[in-house]
Protein backbone atom coordinates (compact mmCIF):
# COMPACT_ATOMS: atom_id res chain seq x y z
CA UNK A 1 0.00 0.00 0.00
CA UNK A 2 1.30 3.54 -0.63
CA UNK A 3 2.72 5.49 2.31
CA UNK A 4 0.79 8.65 3.13
CA UNK A 5 3.59 11.15 3.88
CA UNK A 6 6.06 13.16 1.86
CA UNK A 7 9.07 13.19 4.15
CA UNK A 8 11.93 13.58 1.66
CA UNK A 9 14.24 12.42 4.47
CA UNK A 10 17.52 12.69 2.62
CA UNK A 11 16.88 15.60 0.29
CA UNK A 12 20.38 16.80 1.10
CA UNK A 13 21.39 17.32 -2.50
CA UNK A 14 18.71 20.00 -2.87
CA UNK A 15 19.31 21.52 0.54
CA UNK A 16 23.06 21.68 0.06
CA UNK A 17 22.69 23.28 -3.32
CA UNK A 18 20.44 25.88 -1.72
CA UNK A 19 23.19 26.66 0.78
CA UNK A 20 25.86 27.10 -1.90
CA UNK A 21 24.92 30.59 -3.17
CA UNK A 22 25.49 32.02 0.32
CA UNK A 23 28.93 30.50 0.78
CA UNK A 24 30.74 33.46 -0.68
CA UNK A 25 29.22 35.91 1.75
CA UNK A 26 30.98 37.06 4.90
CA UNK A 27 34.68 37.39 5.61
CA UNK A 28 37.62 35.54 7.05
CA UNK A 29 37.89 31.78 6.64
CA UNK A 30 34.30 30.86 7.50
CA UNK A 31 33.24 30.33 3.86
CA UNK A 32 35.98 27.72 3.42
CA UNK A 33 34.78 25.93 6.55
CA UNK A 34 31.24 25.95 5.25
CA UNK A 35 32.31 24.69 1.85
CA UNK A 36 34.12 21.83 3.57
CA UNK A 37 30.99 21.04 5.57
CA UNK A 38 28.95 21.11 2.37
CA UNK A 39 31.28 18.66 0.61
CA UNK A 40 31.50 16.37 3.63
CA UNK A 41 27.73 16.36 4.11
CA UNK A 42 27.20 15.61 0.44
CA UNK A 43 29.62 12.68 0.63
CA UNK A 44 27.96 11.33 3.80
CA UNK A 45 24.58 11.66 2.11
CA UNK A 46 25.78 9.70 -0.92
CA UNK A 47 26.82 6.88 1.41
CA UNK A 48 23.64 7.04 3.53
CA UNK A 49 26.05 7.63 6.41
CA UNK A 50 23.66 9.02 9.01
CA UNK A 51 26.23 8.92 11.81
CA UNK A 52 28.78 11.01 9.90
CA UNK A 53 26.34 13.74 8.84
CA UNK A 54 25.44 15.66 12.06
CA UNK A 55 28.67 17.69 12.57
CA UNK A 56 28.53 18.95 8.99
CA UNK A 57 24.81 19.62 9.12
CA UNK A 58 25.33 21.59 12.34
CA UNK A 59 27.92 23.79 10.62
CA UNK A 60 25.65 24.37 7.64
CA UNK A 61 22.76 25.19 9.95
CA UNK A 62 24.90 27.75 11.77
CA UNK A 63 25.52 29.40 8.42
CA UNK A 64 21.91 29.25 7.17
CA UNK A 65 19.64 28.63 10.16
CA UNK A 66 16.38 29.15 8.26
CA UNK A 67 17.05 26.81 5.36
CA UNK A 68 13.91 24.64 5.39
CA UNK A 69 15.30 21.76 3.36
CA UNK A 70 18.42 21.63 5.51
CA UNK A 71 16.29 21.65 8.67
CA UNK A 72 14.11 18.85 7.24
CA UNK A 73 17.10 16.68 6.39
CA UNK A 74 18.76 17.28 9.75
CA UNK A 75 15.47 16.57 11.53
CA UNK A 76 15.02 13.20 9.84
CA UNK A 77 18.68 12.37 10.44
CA UNK A 78 18.18 12.89 14.18
CA UNK A 79 15.00 10.81 14.24
CA UNK A 80 16.78 7.96 12.45
CA UNK A 81 19.65 8.12 14.94
CA UNK A 82 17.20 8.07 17.86
CA UNK A 83 18.13 11.57 19.04
CA UNK A 84 14.62 12.52 20.12
CA UNK A 85 15.32 15.74 22.05
CA UNK A 86 17.31 17.27 19.21
CA UNK A 87 14.68 16.10 16.72
CA UNK A 88 11.95 17.93 18.66
CA UNK A 89 14.02 21.11 18.77
CA UNK A 90 14.57 20.98 15.01
CA UNK A 91 10.91 20.17 14.39
CA UNK A 92 9.81 23.22 16.34
CA UNK A 93 12.13 25.47 14.32
CA UNK A 94 11.02 23.94 11.04
CA UNK A 95 7.31 24.07 11.86
CA UNK A 96 7.62 27.78 12.64
CA UNK A 97 9.10 28.36 9.18
CA UNK A 98 7.02 25.79 7.29
CA UNK A 99 3.75 24.79 9.01
CA UNK A 100 2.98 22.38 6.15
CA UNK A 101 6.13 20.31 6.69
CA UNK A 102 5.02 16.72 7.28
CA UNK A 103 8.18 15.54 9.02
CA UNK A 104 8.11 18.38 11.56
CA UNK A 105 4.46 17.90 12.45
CA UNK A 106 4.89 14.14 12.68
CA UNK A 107 7.75 14.53 15.14
CA UNK A 108 5.81 17.06 17.21
CA UNK A 109 2.77 14.78 17.25
CA UNK A 110 4.94 11.84 18.32
CA UNK A 111 6.44 13.94 21.09
CA UNK A 112 2.96 14.90 22.29
CA UNK A 113 1.89 11.24 22.34
CA UNK A 114 5.05 10.28 24.23
CA UNK A 115 4.01 12.81 26.90
CA UNK A 116 0.37 11.68 26.75
CA UNK A 117 -0.57 15.24 25.76
CA UNK A 118 -3.55 14.32 23.60
CA UNK A 119 -4.90 17.88 23.56
CA UNK A 120 -1.64 19.00 21.92
CA UNK A 121 -2.01 16.30 19.25
CA UNK A 122 -5.48 17.56 18.40
CA UNK A 123 -4.26 21.16 18.34
CA UNK A 124 -1.46 20.28 15.93
CA UNK A 125 -3.91 18.47 13.67
CA UNK A 126 -6.42 21.31 13.81
CA UNK A 127 -3.78 23.83 12.74
CA UNK A 128 -2.65 21.68 9.81
CA UNK A 129 -2.76 23.33 6.41
CA UNK A 130 -2.40 20.02 4.54
CA UNK A 131 -4.90 17.55 5.98
CA UNK A 132 -2.40 14.68 5.82
CA UNK A 133 -4.10 11.33 6.34
CA UNK A 134 -1.58 10.00 8.84
CA UNK A 135 -0.64 13.08 10.85
CA UNK A 136 -4.10 14.62 10.69
CA UNK A 137 -6.25 11.49 10.51
CA UNK A 138 -4.91 8.48 12.40
CA UNK A 139 -3.05 10.46 15.04
CA UNK A 140 -6.11 12.53 16.07
CA UNK A 141 -8.19 9.34 16.22
CA UNK A 142 -5.81 7.90 18.81
CA UNK A 143 -5.72 11.26 20.59
CA UNK A 144 -9.53 11.29 20.86
CA UNK A 145 -9.31 7.84 22.43
CA UNK A 146 -6.70 9.15 24.85
CA UNK A 147 -9.10 11.91 25.88
CA UNK A 148 -11.85 9.33 26.47
CA UNK A 149 -13.94 10.11 23.40
CA UNK A 150 -14.42 6.75 21.72
CA UNK A 151 -17.16 8.02 19.42
CA UNK A 152 -14.95 10.72 17.91
CA UNK A 153 -12.07 8.26 17.60
CA UNK A 154 -14.19 5.76 15.66
CA UNK A 155 -15.70 8.49 13.48
CA UNK A 156 -12.20 9.65 12.51
CA UNK A 157 -11.15 6.10 11.68
CA UNK A 158 -14.32 5.47 9.67
CA UNK A 159 -13.56 8.52 7.54
CA UNK A 160 -10.06 7.24 6.84
CA UNK A 161 -11.25 3.85 5.54
CA UNK A 162 -12.45 5.62 2.40
CA UNK A 163 -9.05 7.15 1.65
CA UNK A 164 -6.65 5.53 -0.83
CA UNK A 165 -3.98 3.51 0.93
CA UNK A 166 -5.37 4.14 4.41
CA UNK A 167 -8.07 1.50 4.84
CA UNK A 168 -5.83 -1.22 6.29
CA UNK A 169 -4.16 1.16 8.77
CA UNK A 170 -7.51 2.65 9.82
CA UNK A 171 -9.17 -0.75 10.27
CA UNK A 172 -6.25 -2.15 12.23
CA UNK A 173 -6.31 0.92 14.46
CA UNK A 174 -10.06 0.50 14.93
CA UNK A 175 -9.63 -3.12 16.00
CA UNK A 176 -6.88 -2.22 18.47
CA UNK A 177 -8.84 0.72 19.86
CA UNK A 178 -11.89 -1.45 20.48
CA UNK A 179 -9.68 -4.12 22.06
CA UNK A 180 -8.10 -1.83 24.65
CA UNK A 181 -11.51 -0.56 25.80
CA UNK A 182 -12.73 -4.15 26.18
CA UNK A 183 -14.99 -4.46 23.12
CA UNK A 184 -13.70 -7.89 22.12
CA UNK A 185 -16.55 -8.77 19.77
CA UNK A 186 -16.31 -5.41 18.05
CA UNK A 187 -12.56 -5.81 17.51
CA UNK A 188 -13.03 -9.32 16.12
CA UNK A 189 -15.77 -8.10 13.79
CA UNK A 190 -13.30 -5.66 12.24
CA UNK A 191 -10.54 -8.24 11.85
CA UNK A 192 -12.80 -10.96 10.49
CA UNK A 193 -14.91 -8.76 8.21
CA UNK A 194 -14.71 -10.59 4.83
CA UNK A 195 -15.29 -7.40 2.85
CA UNK A 196 -12.04 -5.75 3.92
CA UNK A 197 -10.04 -8.93 4.64
CA UNK A 198 -7.78 -7.25 7.19
CA UNK A 199 -7.17 -10.55 8.93
CA UNK A 200 -5.24 -11.75 5.86
CA UNK A 201 -2.73 -8.90 5.95
CA UNK A 202 -1.96 -8.63 9.66
CA UNK A 203 1.68 -8.64 10.73
CA UNK A 204 3.04 -10.83 13.49
CA UNK A 205 1.78 -8.65 16.32
CA UNK A 206 -1.58 -8.33 14.60
CA UNK A 207 -1.88 -12.12 14.48
CA UNK A 208 -1.09 -12.30 18.20
CA UNK A 209 -3.77 -9.67 18.84
CA UNK A 210 -6.26 -11.70 16.78
CA UNK A 211 -5.46 -14.89 18.73
CA UNK A 212 -5.83 -13.13 22.08
CA UNK A 213 -9.18 -11.71 21.05
CA UNK A 214 -10.42 -15.11 19.85
CA UNK A 215 -9.67 -16.67 23.23
CA UNK A 216 -11.25 -13.75 25.10
CA UNK A 217 -14.37 -14.35 22.98
CA UNK A 218 -14.38 -17.95 24.30
CA UNK A 219 -13.01 -19.37 21.06
CA UNK A 220 -9.74 -20.88 22.35
CA UNK A 221 -9.68 -23.63 19.72
CA UNK A 222 -9.86 -21.04 16.96
CA UNK A 223 -7.00 -19.19 18.63
CA UNK A 224 -4.91 -22.37 18.75
CA UNK A 225 -5.70 -23.11 15.12
CA UNK A 226 -4.61 -19.62 14.09
CA UNK A 227 -1.33 -19.90 16.01
CA UNK A 228 -0.66 -23.33 14.53
CA UNK A 229 -1.38 -22.08 11.02
CA UNK A 230 0.83 -18.99 11.16
CA UNK A 231 3.74 -19.66 13.51
CA UNK A 232 6.50 -22.23 13.19
CA UNK A 233 7.61 -23.56 16.58
CA UNK A 234 5.45 -21.10 18.56
CA UNK A 235 6.56 -22.61 21.88
CA UNK A 236 9.94 -20.90 21.36
CA UNK A 237 8.24 -17.57 22.06
CA UNK A 238 7.45 -17.33 25.79
CA UNK A 239 4.47 -15.12 25.05
CA UNK A 240 2.98 -17.57 22.55
CA UNK A 241 3.83 -20.50 24.81
CA UNK A 242 1.84 -18.93 27.66
CA UNK A 243 -1.08 -18.27 25.32
CA UNK A 244 -1.04 -21.86 24.05
CA UNK A 245 -0.96 -23.27 27.58
CA UNK A 246 -3.93 -21.13 28.60
CA UNK A 247 -5.94 -21.91 25.46
CA UNK A 248 -5.41 -25.64 25.76
CA UNK A 249 -7.02 -25.40 29.17
CA UNK A 250 -9.92 -23.48 27.66
CA UNK A 251 -8.79 -20.20 29.21
CA UNK A 252 -7.44 -16.91 27.93
CA UNK A 253 -4.83 -14.26 28.68
CA UNK A 254 -5.45 -10.51 28.94
CA UNK A 255 -5.16 -8.46 25.77
CA UNK A 256 -1.66 -6.94 25.97
CA UNK A 257 -0.57 -6.08 22.45
CA UNK A 258 -1.10 -2.41 23.27
CA UNK A 259 -2.23 -0.57 26.40
CA UNK A 260 -2.15 3.12 25.46
CA UNK A 261 -2.99 5.37 22.50
CA UNK A 262 0.74 6.03 22.01
CA UNK A 263 1.35 2.31 21.64
CA UNK A 264 -1.54 2.13 19.21
CA UNK A 265 0.03 4.75 16.95
CA UNK A 266 3.36 2.97 17.35
CA UNK A 267 1.77 -0.14 15.81
CA UNK A 268 0.82 1.90 12.76
CA UNK A 269 4.30 3.40 12.46
CA UNK A 270 5.91 -0.03 12.82
CA UNK A 271 3.66 -1.48 10.12
CA UNK A 272 4.50 1.44 7.84
CA UNK A 273 8.21 0.89 8.39
CA UNK A 274 7.85 -2.74 7.36
CA UNK A 275 5.75 -1.84 4.31
CA UNK A 276 8.30 0.72 3.19
CA UNK A 277 11.14 -1.76 3.61
CA UNK A 278 9.27 -4.16 1.33
CA UNK A 279 8.66 -1.29 -1.10
CA UNK A 280 12.43 -0.62 -1.26
CA UNK A 281 12.08 2.74 0.47
CA UNK A 282 14.55 2.26 3.33
CA UNK A 283 15.03 5.91 4.33
CA UNK A 284 11.34 6.55 5.02
CA UNK A 285 11.11 3.05 6.51
CA UNK A 286 13.77 4.04 9.04
CA UNK A 287 11.89 7.22 9.90
CA UNK A 288 8.65 5.40 10.73
CA UNK A 289 10.37 2.50 12.50
CA UNK A 290 12.27 4.94 14.75
CA UNK A 291 9.07 6.85 15.54
CA UNK A 292 7.45 3.54 16.48
CA UNK A 293 10.30 2.80 18.90
CA UNK A 294 10.01 6.30 20.34
CA UNK A 295 6.38 5.63 21.25
CA UNK A 296 6.92 2.01 22.30
CA UNK A 297 10.54 1.02 23.05
CA UNK A 298 9.41 -2.58 23.66
CA UNK A 299 8.89 -3.26 19.95
CA UNK A 300 11.88 -5.58 19.55
CA UNK A 301 10.71 -6.76 16.14
CA UNK A 302 10.84 -3.16 14.94
CA UNK A 303 14.30 -2.71 16.43
CA UNK A 304 15.47 -5.68 14.38
CA UNK A 305 13.83 -4.05 11.35
CA UNK A 306 15.88 -0.89 11.97
CA UNK A 307 19.04 -2.99 12.10
CA UNK A 308 18.13 -4.66 8.83
CA UNK A 309 17.43 -1.30 7.19
CA UNK A 310 20.82 0.02 8.33
CA UNK A 311 22.46 -3.11 6.94
CA UNK A 312 20.70 -2.63 3.62
CA UNK A 313 21.98 0.95 3.46
CA UNK A 314 25.56 -0.17 4.06
CA UNK A 315 25.77 1.07 7.66
CA UNK A 316 27.01 -1.98 9.61
CA UNK A 317 28.18 0.01 12.66
CA UNK A 318 24.72 1.48 13.16
CA UNK A 319 23.16 -1.91 12.47
CA UNK A 320 25.34 -3.61 15.08
CA UNK A 321 24.53 -0.93 17.67
CA UNK A 322 20.81 -1.32 17.00
CA UNK A 323 20.86 -5.10 17.20
CA UNK A 324 22.73 -4.88 20.51
CA UNK A 325 19.81 -2.89 21.98
CA UNK A 326 17.52 -5.96 21.83
CA UNK A 327 17.72 -7.50 25.31
CA UNK A 328 19.00 -11.02 25.83
CA UNK A 329 16.15 -13.43 26.41
CA UNK A 330 13.76 -11.47 24.22
CA UNK A 331 12.08 -13.59 21.55
CA UNK A 332 13.87 -11.52 18.91
CA UNK A 333 17.13 -11.63 20.85
CA UNK A 334 18.44 -14.52 18.78
CA UNK A 335 17.71 -12.82 15.45
CA UNK A 336 19.21 -9.58 16.75
CA UNK A 337 22.38 -11.27 18.01
CA UNK A 338 22.85 -13.07 14.71
CA UNK A 339 22.38 -9.80 12.87
CA UNK A 340 24.84 -8.11 15.22
CA UNK A 341 27.40 -10.85 14.64
CA UNK A 342 26.97 -10.61 10.88
CA UNK A 343 27.50 -6.85 10.84
CA UNK A 344 30.48 -7.03 13.18
CA UNK A 345 32.06 -9.68 10.99
CA UNK A 346 31.45 -7.60 7.87
CA UNK A 347 33.54 -4.73 9.28
CA UNK A 348 36.43 -6.96 10.32
CA UNK A 349 35.56 -7.40 13.99
CA UNK A 350 35.63 -11.19 13.75
CA UNK A 351 36.47 -11.95 17.38
CA UNK A 352 33.63 -9.74 18.63
CA UNK A 353 31.22 -11.40 16.24
CA UNK A 354 32.21 -14.83 17.50
CA UNK A 355 31.91 -13.66 21.12
CA UNK A 356 28.34 -12.56 20.41
CA UNK A 357 27.52 -15.99 18.98
CA UNK A 358 29.21 -17.81 21.85
CA UNK A 359 27.04 -15.77 24.21
CA UNK A 360 24.05 -16.80 22.13
CA UNK A 361 24.79 -20.49 22.68
CA UNK A 362 24.75 -19.84 26.42
CA UNK A 363 21.56 -17.79 26.28
CA UNK A 364 19.77 -20.37 24.12
CA UNK A 365 21.39 -23.70 25.10
CA UNK A 366 18.69 -25.75 23.36
CA UNK A 367 19.02 -24.03 19.99
CA UNK A 368 20.64 -26.02 17.21
CA UNK A 369 20.75 -22.93 15.01
CA UNK A 370 23.05 -21.04 17.37
CA UNK A 371 25.67 -23.80 17.27
CA UNK A 372 25.32 -24.13 13.49
CA UNK A 373 25.82 -20.41 12.92
CA UNK A 374 28.72 -20.29 15.40
CA UNK A 375 30.33 -23.10 13.43
CA UNK A 376 29.90 -21.13 10.22
CA UNK A 377 31.57 -18.03 11.65
CA UNK A 378 34.43 -20.02 13.14
CA UNK A 379 34.89 -21.64 9.73
CA UNK A 380 34.97 -18.23 8.02
CA UNK A 381 37.58 -17.11 10.56
CA UNK A 382 39.81 -20.11 9.78
CA UNK A 383 39.30 -21.70 13.21
CA UNK A 384 38.62 -25.12 11.77
CA UNK A 385 38.95 -27.28 14.90
CA UNK A 386 36.58 -25.05 16.88
CA UNK A 387 34.15 -24.93 13.96
CA UNK A 388 34.02 -28.72 13.75
CA UNK A 389 33.34 -28.87 17.49
CA UNK A 390 30.43 -26.45 17.06
CA UNK A 391 29.03 -28.47 14.15
CA UNK A 392 29.47 -31.67 16.19
CA UNK A 393 27.41 -30.10 18.96
CA UNK A 394 24.65 -29.12 16.53
CA UNK A 395 24.54 -32.63 15.03
CA UNK A 396 24.49 -34.25 18.47
CA UNK A 397 21.59 -32.03 19.58
CA UNK A 398 19.60 -32.96 16.48
CA UNK A 399 20.23 -36.64 17.06
CA UNK A 400 19.16 -36.28 20.69
CA UNK A 401 15.90 -34.79 19.40
CA UNK A 402 15.42 -37.67 16.98
CA UNK A 403 16.07 -35.45 13.94
CA UNK A 404 18.52 -35.87 11.09
CA UNK A 405 20.99 -33.08 10.28
CA UNK A 406 20.28 -31.30 7.01
CA UNK A 407 22.64 -31.26 4.05
CA UNK A 408 23.98 -27.77 4.81
CA UNK A 409 25.30 -28.71 8.24
CA UNK A 410 26.74 -32.00 7.01
CA UNK A 411 28.33 -30.41 3.96
CA UNK A 412 29.98 -27.64 6.00
CA UNK A 413 31.41 -30.14 8.46
CA UNK A 414 32.63 -32.29 5.57
CA UNK A 415 34.57 -29.38 4.09
CA UNK A 416 36.34 -28.78 7.39
CA UNK A 417 37.14 -32.41 8.06
CA UNK A 418 38.54 -32.68 4.54
CA UNK A 419 40.73 -29.61 5.21
CA UNK A 420 41.89 -31.19 8.49
CA UNK A 421 42.86 -34.44 6.67
CA UNK A 422 40.07 -36.41 8.32
CA UNK A 423 38.95 -37.98 5.09
CA UNK A 424 36.91 -40.82 6.59
CA UNK A 425 34.71 -38.38 8.51
CA UNK A 426 34.55 -35.98 5.57
CA UNK A 427 33.45 -38.64 3.11
CA UNK A 428 30.80 -39.90 5.52
CA UNK A 429 29.37 -36.38 5.85
CA UNK A 430 29.44 -35.77 2.10
CA UNK A 431 27.54 -38.99 1.47
CA UNK A 432 25.08 -38.27 4.28
CA UNK A 433 24.47 -34.79 2.80
CA UNK A 434 23.67 -36.37 -0.56
CA UNK A 435 21.39 -38.87 1.14
CA UNK A 436 19.47 -35.90 2.55
CA UNK A 437 19.47 -33.96 -0.74
CA UNK A 438 20.57 -36.23 -3.63
CA UNK A 439 20.52 -33.55 -6.33
CA UNK A 440 22.07 -30.68 -4.35
CA UNK A 441 24.49 -29.09 -6.86
CA UNK A 442 26.93 -27.61 -4.33
CA UNK A 443 27.38 -30.92 -2.52
CA UNK A 444 27.71 -32.82 -5.81
CA UNK A 445 30.36 -30.39 -7.03
CA UNK A 446 32.38 -30.12 -3.83
CA UNK A 447 32.34 -33.84 -3.08
CA UNK A 448 33.19 -34.63 -6.70
CA UNK A 449 35.99 -32.06 -6.81
CA UNK A 450 37.45 -33.38 -3.55
CA UNK A 451 37.47 -36.90 -4.95
CA UNK A 452 39.21 -35.59 -8.07
CA UNK A 453 41.89 -33.85 -6.00
CA UNK A 454 42.43 -37.08 -4.09
CA UNK A 455 42.51 -39.02 -7.40
CA UNK A 456 39.87 -41.29 -5.90
CA UNK A 457 36.77 -42.76 -7.57
CA UNK A 458 37.26 -40.48 -10.55
CA UNK A 459 34.42 -41.84 -12.67
CA UNK A 460 31.97 -41.41 -9.76
CA UNK A 461 33.37 -37.94 -9.16
CA UNK A 462 32.94 -37.04 -12.84
CA UNK A 463 29.30 -38.12 -12.77
CA UNK A 464 28.61 -36.05 -9.65
CA UNK A 465 30.16 -32.96 -11.19
CA UNK A 466 28.34 -33.52 -14.48
CA UNK A 467 25.04 -33.46 -12.58
CA UNK A 468 26.06 -30.27 -10.78
CA UNK A 469 26.89 -28.55 -14.08
CA UNK A 470 23.64 -29.77 -15.58
CA UNK A 471 21.80 -28.07 -12.72
CA UNK A 472 23.83 -24.83 -12.92
CA UNK A 473 25.49 -24.61 -16.34
CA UNK A 474 26.74 -21.04 -15.83
CA UNK A 475 28.46 -21.69 -12.51
CA UNK A 476 32.17 -21.18 -13.23
CA UNK A 477 33.29 -23.25 -10.25
CA UNK A 478 31.19 -26.20 -11.34
CA UNK A 479 32.41 -26.01 -14.93
CA UNK A 480 36.00 -25.83 -13.62
CA UNK A 481 35.39 -28.99 -11.59
CA UNK A 482 34.10 -30.79 -14.67
CA UNK A 483 37.17 -29.78 -16.65
CA UNK A 484 39.48 -30.74 -13.80
CA UNK A 485 37.91 -34.16 -13.45
CA UNK A 486 38.47 -34.83 -17.15
CA UNK A 487 42.03 -33.53 -16.78
CA UNK A 488 42.68 -35.95 -13.91
CA UNK A 489 41.32 -38.78 -16.04
CA UNK A 490 43.82 -37.89 -18.76
CA UNK A 491 41.10 -36.68 -21.14
CA UNK A 492 42.88 -33.43 -21.88
CA UNK A 493 41.21 -32.57 -25.17
CA UNK A 494 37.79 -33.00 -23.56
CA UNK A 495 38.86 -30.92 -20.57
CA UNK A 496 40.00 -27.94 -22.63
CA UNK A 497 36.65 -26.46 -23.82
CA UNK A 498 35.17 -26.80 -20.33
CA UNK A 499 38.19 -25.13 -18.75
CA UNK A 500 38.09 -22.25 -21.23
CA UNK A 501 34.37 -21.87 -20.55
CA UNK A 502 35.02 -21.73 -16.79
CA UNK A 503 37.54 -18.91 -17.21
CA UNK A 504 35.15 -17.12 -19.53
CA UNK A 505 32.55 -17.26 -16.77
CA UNK A 506 35.00 -16.17 -14.03
CA UNK A 507 37.92 -14.45 -15.76
CA UNK A 508 39.48 -12.97 -12.62
CA UNK A 509 39.64 -16.17 -10.58
CA UNK A 510 43.24 -17.20 -9.83
CA UNK A 511 42.52 -20.92 -9.38
CA UNK A 512 40.62 -21.23 -12.64
CA UNK A 513 43.36 -19.44 -14.59
CA UNK A 514 45.97 -21.71 -13.00
CA UNK A 515 43.94 -24.76 -14.00
CA UNK A 516 43.57 -23.49 -17.55
CA UNK A 517 47.35 -23.15 -17.71
CA UNK A 518 47.72 -26.79 -16.69
CA UNK A 519 45.25 -27.91 -19.34
CA UNK A 520 47.00 -25.85 -22.02
CA UNK A 521 50.27 -27.48 -20.99
CA UNK A 522 48.70 -30.93 -21.18
CA UNK A 523 47.59 -30.35 -24.81
CA UNK A 524 50.98 -28.93 -25.81
CA UNK A 525 50.10 -25.23 -25.85
CA UNK A 526 53.06 -24.23 -23.67
CA UNK A 527 53.20 -20.50 -24.40
CA UNK A 528 49.50 -20.11 -23.57
CA UNK A 529 50.01 -22.21 -20.42
CA UNK A 530 52.68 -19.83 -19.14
CA UNK A 531 50.49 -16.85 -19.99
CA UNK A 532 47.66 -18.30 -17.85
CA UNK A 533 49.99 -19.06 -14.93
CA UNK A 534 51.28 -15.46 -15.02
CA UNK A 535 47.70 -14.29 -15.17
CA UNK A 536 46.80 -16.43 -12.13
CA UNK A 537 49.66 -14.87 -10.15
CA UNK A 538 48.58 -11.38 -11.21
CA UNK A 539 45.36 -11.76 -9.21
CA UNK A 540 47.35 -11.85 -6.00
CA UNK A 541 47.55 -14.43 -3.20
CA UNK A 542 44.74 -16.97 -2.99
CA UNK A 543 44.08 -19.26 -0.05
CA UNK A 544 43.60 -22.29 -2.29
CA UNK A 545 46.50 -21.61 -4.71
CA UNK A 546 50.15 -22.46 -4.06
CA UNK A 547 51.82 -19.42 -5.61
CA UNK A 548 55.32 -20.89 -5.24
CA UNK A 549 54.23 -23.95 -7.20
CA UNK A 550 52.82 -21.74 -9.97
CA UNK A 551 56.13 -19.85 -10.16
CA UNK A 552 57.99 -23.14 -10.36
CA UNK A 553 55.77 -24.20 -13.27
CA UNK A 554 56.72 -20.97 -15.03
CA UNK A 555 60.40 -21.78 -14.53
CA UNK A 556 60.53 -25.45 -15.51
CA UNK A 557 57.11 -26.48 -16.80
CA UNK A 558 54.37 -28.67 -15.37
CA UNK A 559 56.00 -32.01 -16.22
CA UNK A 560 59.14 -31.17 -14.24
CA UNK A 561 57.06 -29.98 -11.27
CA UNK A 562 55.11 -33.24 -11.31
CA UNK A 563 58.35 -35.20 -11.44
CA UNK A 564 59.71 -33.25 -8.46
CA UNK A 565 56.53 -34.11 -6.59
CA UNK A 566 56.90 -37.81 -7.40
CA UNK A 567 53.97 -37.83 -9.80
CA UNK A 568 54.17 -39.10 -13.37
CA UNK A 569 54.63 -36.35 -15.99
CA UNK A 570 51.88 -35.66 -18.48
CA UNK A 571 54.33 -36.09 -21.36
CA UNK A 572 57.80 -35.04 -22.29
CA UNK A 573 58.00 -31.24 -22.36
CA UNK A 574 59.49 -29.63 -25.42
Amino acid sequence: MPYPLRLAPLALAACLMSVMPALGQGGGHEPLGTVGAYLAAREANARSDYAASPPYLERLLQHDGENRVLLNSFLVNQVVLGQQARAVELAERLAALDPANDAARLVLISNAFAQADHAQVLALAADSPTGNDLADGLAPAWAHLGKGSMTEALDALDALTERDGMAAFALYSRALALAIVGDVEGALAVIEDPEHGIGRVLNRRGIIAHAQLLALAERPQDALALIDEVFAEPERDPRLAAMIAAYRDGGAVPFDVIATPAEGLAEVFAALGSVLQSAQNPHDGLMFARLALWLNPQLSETRVLVGQLFEGLGQPELAAQTYAEVPEGDFFGMAAAMGQAQTLYSIGREDEAIEVLEGLTRAYPGSVATWHVLGDFLRFAGRAEEAVAAYDRAVAMLQEQGRDPDWVLLHNRALLNQRLDRWEQAEADFRAALADEPDQPTVLNNFGYTLVERRQDLEEALEMIRRAVEAEPDNGYFVDSLAWAKFRLGRYDEALPHMERAVELMPADAILNDHLGDVYWAVGRYREARFQWRRALSFGPHDEMDSDRVRRKLEVGLDQVLAEEGAPPLHDAE
